[in-house]
């Protein structure tokens, strides 16, 4: 159990390190580095195919994406980014705060404590089984995940908008 907080302490740090570094390409490695901790938590519980999944896709396909989509994009000068990320704090402060609290919600209120293992899948499909594991048992992961993704389509809308008069 103790591994588990280890290796969660160790993501929130990654993860901190990802959306605070200036650099973007540090910023994608440091994603593969956060998904990567995270395919090893996924193993210690458990969850080996989603463990495969995230290793294989996020931390290698998306990273390949996002690196190869940093080396097409314009640098902007010192003075522009300090004018983009200090208007970008004030218009957006309350978004961390807002992250913790949906995190709160569902570490404390959704999810039962200590952490369960993860439901084994059956050797052969059973696609009843499947909706039931998927639906019923794993309703935390999935409302989890979808947050998630929510927060990405969130993250690249603030980040690629474009203002009228041309500044972003």
């Amino acid at each position: 159990m103790i591994v588990i907080f280890v290796v969660l302490g160790l993501m929130v740090v990654s993860s901190l390190w990802t959306v605070m570094t200036r650099s973007l390409v540090r910023s994608a490695l440091g994603l593969a580095l956060t998904s990567v901790i995270l395919t090893i938590l996924m193993f210690q519980l458990g969850a080996t195919m989603a463990a495969v999944f995230e290793l294989s896709v996020c931390a290698g396909l998306i990273t390949v994406v996002f690196i190869s989509t940093i080396s097409m994009t314009k640098a902007l000068t010192h003075a522009a980014l300090l004018t983009k990320t200090r208007d970008r704090l004030k218009r957006y402060w309350y978004l961390p705060a807002l992250l913790l609290v949906a995190g709160a919600v569902l570490a404390f209120v959704l999810s039962p404590l200590p952490f369960e293992a993860a439901t084994p899948v059956p050797a052969a499909i059973d696609f009843d089984a499947l909706k039931q594991m998927l639906w019923k048992d794993r309703q935390t992961d999935l409302l989890g995940q979808i947050t998630i993704i929510f927060a990405g389509v969130t993250g690249v809308i603030v980040l690629f908008k474009e203002r009228k008069g041309g500044q972003e």
